[in-house]
């Protein structure tokens, strides 16, 4: 790819700085304004996912780490037992701890999905940044929620989707910008691993050191159960999104960035089930799903993503268990976060095309959410990108779980004609619960 192009590329889509758009943002506070001042974060969620996330941000010389927050203290203890701070942060199991201290700038939300909505919004109203995980909400309702609260307080939020500061996934979209296969038509976005089974359980005590209550939150009660928790809550819907929203989320971004769409599909169609474990979790193990935009509806604007899932299978496609294929009028694209490329022009004529930047690129994102901190742009995983992105995990799974194509509005983000799918836009809360976003 030229140099310049290049250049042009990221000014665009957000990985350079200088012409990023401005949301007019104070900065976090008078320690945060200087290129040398650190923002205060709090991690909220001390599982595997956040501790590999804090590692991030304690590497960092722009942050400064100054909570643990979980309401299993198992896993805050662990996360203070690996910290590299100087000072040990404080450990506490209520959010509400972090929110009301106003030295902190930031909050990673590293939760289960059922809270990453309700915790960013508290957040935003509480006046802080907010770098939040994959996908951004539990459903699609709370992720518009969730862009408003940023907007109205002026917060930087940060999408955990981290190909948008990979510079290899960067380089690649740019390749079809510039018609590298001629124009985009269809991009087949695909997550292939084989899961555990979780097995079957019943309800129990929880544990020593398991505050359930607050675990649960605002969503529905369901009593504590073993298969329930630690990341077998993925597989729940009270409480997860399935491997769509889990894995899912960061193809399907990019696939969406390459394919060039910014808005919604107006048509979902899906098919899949639990075609292979024999356990307890309620999504599907098997997932097929094609999403259509219509453009202006004239002949070349329409485009078509597709999401192939099997998480029991070890059989990759193109030897990589989770990637993008791209089909353009004059050829093909293979795109991976895992640092792979291939391009075909017509028929089976290899392309010559090589890729810059590492494949692990969590650090760069991480900085490109402080930078955004101190600049008042948007960060390159702006919400309104994360919500975009990750509403196609959710019309995706509600197509799946109705069995039937869903006609979908987007500019009123609302399921035409269907009332079963339209309620599951939403969710069932515990009543009276104090994180129960307004508007839900």
């Amino acid at each position: 790819m030229a140099e310049s192009s290049r250049r042009t590329f990221l000014k665009q889509t957000g990985l350079g700085v200088a012409s990023a758009v401005a949301l007019n943002l104070p900065t976090a506070s008078a320690r945060a304004a200087g290129a040398n001042d650190r923002v205060v974060v709090a991690l909220i969620g001390c599982g595997g996912r956040g501790r590999s996330l804090i590692d991030g941000f304690e590497n960092d010389e722009a942050g400064e780490v100054a909570y643990f927050c979980d309401p299993d203290k198992n896993h805050a203890n662990q996360a203070a037992s690996e910290t590299k701070t100087n000072r040990l942060p404080t450990i506490v199991t209520d959010l509400r701890r972090v929110l009301d201290d106003k030295t902190v700038d930031a909050v990673v939300i590293a939760t289960p999905d059922h809270w990453h909505a309700p915790a960013a919004i508290l957040a935003c109203d509480a006046g802080k940044h907010v770098y939040v995980e994959k996908p951004c909400s539990h459903n699609l309702r709370e992720g518009r929620l969730l862009v408003e609260a940023a907007r109205r307080n002026n917060r930087v939020v940060q999408h955990g989707t981290q190909s948008r500061s990979m510079q290899l996934i960067a380089d690649g979209v740019q390749m079809l910008r510039e018609g590298i296969i001629g124009d985009v038509l269809v991009a087949k976005a695909w997550n292939v691993q084989r899961r555990n089974d979780i097995g079957h359980a019943q309800p129990s005590d929880p544990p020593a050191g398991l505050d359930y209550d607050q675990w649960v939150g605002p969503a529905a009660f369901l009593p504590y159960q073993s298969n329930r928790l630690h990341y077998n809550w993925h597989w729940w819907h009270n409480f997860g999104t399935g491997d769509m929203g889990n894995d899912g989320a960061h193809e399907l971004d990019y696939a969406r960035w390459g394919l060039g769409v910014e808005t919604h599909p107006t048509l979902i169609s899906g098919l899949g089930g639990t075609y292979f474990f024999n356990d307890d979790q309620q999504f599907p193990d098997t997932q097929q799903v094609a999403f259509e935009y219509p453009g202006d509806g004239k002949q070349g604007s329409k485009r078509m993503l597709i999401w192939e899932m099997r998480i029991w299978s070890s059989n990759y496609p193109h030897n990589v268990d989770n990637g993008t294929e791209f089909f353009g009028t004059k050829g093909r694209m293979l795109l991976t976060k895992r640092g792979k490329l291939e391009v075909f022009g017509e028929g089976t004529k290899r392309v010559e095309a090589k890729l810059n930047g590492k494949p692990a690129n969590l650090l760069s994102h991480i900085r490109d959410f402080f930078d955004a901190i101190r600049t008042g742009r948007k960060p390159n995983a702006d919400i309104e990108i994360g919500h975009t992105s990750a509403s196609l995990c959710h019309l995706g799974n509600i197509a799946t779980r109705v069995g039937r194509t869903l006609q979908f509005d987007p500019k009123h983000e609302a399921i035409i004609g269907d009332d079963e799918a339209s309620h599951l836009l939403t969710r069932e809360y515990r009543d009276g619960h104090w994180a129960i976003p307004a508007g839900a």
